[in-house]
């Protein structure tokens, strides 16, 4: 005679939405985690990163309700294994949509620009980088300018206490302590090119320092630009400060 199933009991048929789920759930978060680095190692190109980031957060956004109501069901039904998987996939869940989320707030809340530089009148030129981008590096002009003073009104020539050959040694040292690649030294005229890859999608951002004489002093500026996209999330803005902070620690 067939036994009637135990309060508490677990059919396989319980864990089959909660598996279903996690499932989903992991697949947004190797979607969203391996969107950046296959990119970077040039699995895919950017373009692709991007639409895995976005298919990433609808997939989680997705996978959370469902994790909600396989939780639901799951506690009603005293399936605890149920309730745990469900939990987990939530949780995976909430990360896959909540980091692209994030990263869109973040993104509108930069200025669409991807050029910044410390002298909007007369930013440093690219010679050796504009021959290797071959289209050149071209500033936006008023533009890019409006937009920079607005959202970063505190980037300015810096002035330093140096000679311009002290200064210029002392800033291809953080240039290198930075971490950049070194493209091009032209002490003689007080020039540095150098280029920075980003983390995430190993983007090739491209910089150029450049100082001049002042009597016993010197006036240093330095440029940031994207070699590709719009908004730069404030990369370049970051980049620049950077750099400013180890060379005029004291500047405000």
């Amino acid at each position: 005679m067939e036994q009637p199933e135990k309060r508490g009991s677990f059919p396989s048929s319980a864990m089959v939405l909660p598996l279903f789920t996690v499932a989903c759930a992991v697949c947004a978060a190797l979607l969203l985690f391996s969107s950046g680095p296959g990119a970077r190692l040039h699995v895919w190109n950017f373009g692709t990163g991007f639409t895995m980031i976005k298919a990433a957060g609808y997939i989680g956004l997705g996978c959370a309700v469902v994790a909600v109501a396989s939780g639901v069901v799951s506690v009603r039904g005293r399936h605890y294994k149920g309730v745990f998987v469900s939990l987990i996939a939530l949780l995976l869940a909430l990360v896959s949509f909540g980091i692209p989320l994030y990263w869109k707030v973040q993104a509108q809340s930069y200025p669409r620009i991807h050029d910044i530089s410390t002298d909007l009148n007369n930013p440093p030129r690219f010679v050796a980088i504009s021959t290797e981008r071959r289209a050149g590096v071209r500033y936006g002009g008023i533009e890019v300018a409006t937009q920079q003073m607005k959202a970063y009104p505190e980037l300015k020539t810096v002035v330093l206490a140096l000679s311009a050959n002290e200064a210029y040694k002392t800033a291809l040292l953080i240039a290198r302590d930075l971490g950049w690649d070194i493209v091009a030294e032209r002490p003689a005229e007080g020039i540095i090119e150098a280029t920075d890859t980003t983390r995430w999608f190993g983007f090739k951002d491209d910089i150029a320092v450049r100082i001049v004489p002042a009597g016993d002093r010197s006036l240093l500026d330095i440029r940031s630009v994207s070699r590709v996209g719009i908004s730069d999330l404030g990369t370049n803005a970051k980049r620049v400060r950077a750099f400013l902070a180890k060379i005029a620690p004291s500047r405000r």
